[in-house]
């Protein structure tokens, strides 16, 4: 499976760049390179894309002002020489913030968050294969199944992985790597501190996943993609 995407950015220089990183890429297809979001809105309303590529500031519609209005399920990876716009990005369907000059490294890194999103893993990536992790903790490696974990919660340095057992691992890593790792949206941050496997979730009680006697809260910065998850989940 491929991904389709698009890139936006009236830099000649920035978007020939993003275009060789995608050519080089073999789970992506580029559909169309556009040099305004206003040339870009016809054109992807007829041939639509699940990923794009999209520059903050140009003439007429900024970045931020077209990705308010793109459908839900396109997911933004935002390219820009300008870190200020870092938290406004992340609240409109931005998986990822990349800042200009761009490295093949970090363009992968996001493309790979993509696939997770997508719920699309490369086929040599054991994880497509197994849904088995080894997690390290305390000198020892511990294989724990994916369809085991409950939740994963963030305390100081360390990850504490709950899993339907009861029994709690805990590791010393962080939040982001795992994020990058897991599949999504099976896998969905609520908050900065709490991950949740959300096929395990049973009960949501006013914006708190409940497991047993804990509730996860669903804050405002991560809302949006878990409330996609469950829209799509829902039968009224």
């Amino acid at each position: 499976m491929t991904i389709k995407c698009a890139i936006i950015d009236d830099e000649p220089l920035a978007s020939g760049l993003l275009e060789s990183y995608v050519i080089k890429t073999p789970y992506l297809e580029l559909t169309g390179i556009y040099n305004s979001a206003l040339t870009a809105m016809k054109r992807l309303r007829e041939n639509p894309v699940q990923l794009l590529f999209l520059d903050i500031q140009m003439p007429e519609l900024s970045g931020i002002e077209f990705a308010r209005i793109l459908p839900e399920d396109t997911r933004i990876v935002f390219t820009t020489a300008f870190p200020q716009y870092a938290i406004e990005g992340f609240k409109v369907n931005a998986i990822d913030y990349l800042l200009k000059p761009i490295s093949y490294e970090d363009f992968l890194r996001s493309t790979k968050k993509a696939l997770s999103w997508f719920g699309v893993r490369p086929k040599d990536d054991p994880l497509f294969s197994d849904r088995v992790i080894f997690i390290k903790s305390d000198y020892k490696l511990h294989r724990v199944l994916l369809d085991e974990i409950l939740y994963i919660e963030g305390v100081k340095d360390y990850l504490c992985f709950h899993l339907k057992s009861g029994e709690t691992i805990n590791s010393l890593m962080s939040m982001r790597k795992v994020e990058e790792l897991l599949p999504h949206p099976e896998f969905l941050r609520c908050n900065r501190s709490f991950m949740v496997r959300m096929p395990e979730v049973r009960t949501i009680d006013r914006l708190r996943i409940v497991f047993g006697d804990v509730f996860v809260p669903i804050t405002e910065n991560y809302r949006e993609r878990v409330m996609s998850y469950l829209d799509s989940h829902t039968i009224a």
